[in-house]
């Protein structure tokens, strides 16, 4: 796993949780901002795929 990997899963983790802690506690912006922060998290862990792969592919040729 690479740094993105790792970091973007971290997020995803605090966004998952921050989101339900806004449902539990019917914040609706905490809620909002929890979601926004999982799948910034998301992204980052899915760019990190994607860097894995190149590096997978040019080790390849």
């Amino acid at each position: 796993m690479n740094k993105d990997q790792v970091e973007g899963l971290f997020e995803k983790v605090k966004g998952k949780v921050k989101e339900a802690t806004g449902v539990i506690l019917d914040d609706k912006d905490m809620e909002i901002k929890g979601n926004v922060q999982k799948n910034i998290g998301k992204v980052q862990s899915d760019f990190g795929d994607f860097k894995e792969d190149i590096k997978k592919d040019i080790d390849n040729i």
